[in-house]
């Protein structure tokens, strides 16, 4: 076996300079843009794997999706395989000006690298091409790789992918790259994620739009109604009042409030919602947000009395319950909530289960001495994730005996999905090591079971 701390080492000016190409490919995967760009990246991730000891990975499509990778190596008399996940698509970067350096220009500053992907989940691809090169293309286990290509628009082609290439995927351990660490210095395992809910709520209030002057003080509006409508989904402490959804029980983790402040930009007048410890509430609990409002701009809005407005809604569920169940209890909710008799109708757009997992077993123990050495002594810590990963579903389903690990290259300063996205290097090389090293137990692990 090759002494992996050096190897690594010697790697990473490489890995580097391989993550900050992919990073200047623009590859966003939502309606409306060009999809070029999306394509010339997916081929470049087959490209990487290839050039690391997979000659089978290539691009697949299925039902008018993004291409995604996929490849295989068949792993060595008795031992286990890994599947590798990971996405290549990013965010929209929203308004360029609010970035400090282009978004599709890496930046290095501060022992950070700057630009959009360069965390979510661009990072995540080179962490595996990483423990590939490591062991020279020939790792000890077999692999088997899975780059998506629409992770963060859509999941339109994620199961009908991975059951098309059912067999070529199959592994006993699944590394989903796509999660965060604790803290720079603090690596992490996510053992939990809360599901997802998503739904558009319509108020109408009339057949038209009418004088706000003539008719206004009797006449209600739509978007006041529906303002109306949204307050009634949290209390006065800010806890939600939709009854009947799922609240799980005390996170391990101590959350303090000064952190999560500083984490979540804050302003320091501004009360957190909610009660209980923090991690219950980003981990434990359901949360309902209003992502997005269809009504007239600021900028054009006439004088006039708006008859319908909509609203967005994001709500995420706690481990153990059950999304369409969910959905039926928010609806219910604003059903029952309809303010000055307006006609509301709720629409269901979609949704992802929650998922958690005791988080013991040989995988599990590989995975915590590879994060402990790889970060010189410190030991991973099992945090919730108030996000969703929906191929975590998707794989849970499809592989029921396989043991998945969920982990990742963010730490609470990377600001996936916001402006001046970035990644820490430091903690990124030690990711790659962890990643080989992880191979290298499981190897030792469970050969030959």
């Amino acid at each position: 076996m090759p002494n992996l701390p050096d190897r690594m080492a010697a790697l990473m000016p490489g890995i580097l300079a391989d993550l900050e190409a992919l990073v200047r490919i623009p590859g966003i995967a939502f309606d409306g843009y060009d999809f070029e760009p999306l394509e010339r990246s997916a081929q470049a991730v087959a490209g990487l794997f290839r050039g690391a000891g997979l000659s089978n990975a290539r691009v697949e499509r299925i039902d008018g999706g993004h291409l995604a990778v996929i490849g295989h190596r068949a792993a060595p008399a008795g031992a286990p395989t890994v599947l590798f996940y990971a996405h290549h698509d990013v965010q929209p970067v929203g308004d360029p000006s609010l970035w400090d350096t282009p978004p599709f220009e890496p930046t290095e500053r501060h022992g950070r690298l700057f630009g959009r992907g360069a965390a979510d989940d661009k990072a995540g691809v080179m962490a595996h091409v990483a423990a590939l090169r490591a062991f020279d293309g020939d790792p000890p286990v077999g692999v088997a790789v899975f780059v998506e290509g629409e992770e963060e628009f859509s999941t339109r082609s994620l199961e009908p992918l991975l059951h098309k290439h059912r067999r070529e995927l199959a592994a006993d351990v699944v590394v989903v790259a796509d999660s965060a660490n604790w803290a720079v210095g603090q690596p992490a395992l996510t053992t939990s994620l809360r599901g997802a809910v998503s739904a558009v709520v319509e108020v109408r209030t009339a057949t038209h739009a009418v004088h706000s002057g003539i008719y206004g003080g009797a006449a209600p509006d739509a978007l006041t109604a529906l303002c109306r409508l949204l307050a009634t989904l949290h209390d006065a402490a800010g806890d939600l009042a939709v009854e009947g959804l799922t609240r799980a029980s005390r996170s391990a983790i101590d959350y303090p409030e000064h952190r999560f402040r500083s984490d979540a930009g804050l302003l320091d007048s501004v009360s957190l919602i909610g009660t209980g410890p923090i991690a219950d509430r980003l981990w434990a609990r359901p949360s309902i947000a209003v992502l997005g409002l269809d009504a007239p701009s600021v900028a054009n809005a006439p004088n006039a009395l708006t008859p319908v407005a909509r609203a967005r809604i994001s709500m995420r569920l706690a481990p153990g319950d059950e999304a369409m169940r969910a959905f039926g209890n928010l609806r219910d909710h604003l059903l029952r909530h309809a303010p000055w008799g307006a006609e509301v109708t709720v629409t269901h757009r979609a949704s992802g289960q929650p998922w958690a997992v005791d988080a013991i077993g040989p995988a599990f123990t590989a995975a915590r001495a590879a994060f402990t050495a790889a970060w010189d002594g410190v030991a991973p810590v099992d945090v919730g994730m108030g996000g969703s990963i929906p191929v975590v579903e998707v794989l849970t389903k499809l592989y029921p005996e396989a043991t998945l690990l969920v982990t990742g290259v963010e730490d609470p300063d990377s600001r996936a999905h916001g402006t001046n996205e970035s990644l820490h290097l430091g903690d990124f090389h030690r990711v790659c090591l962890a990643e080989a090293l992880l191979l290298e137990n499981l190897a030792a692990t469970l050969s030959g079971r």
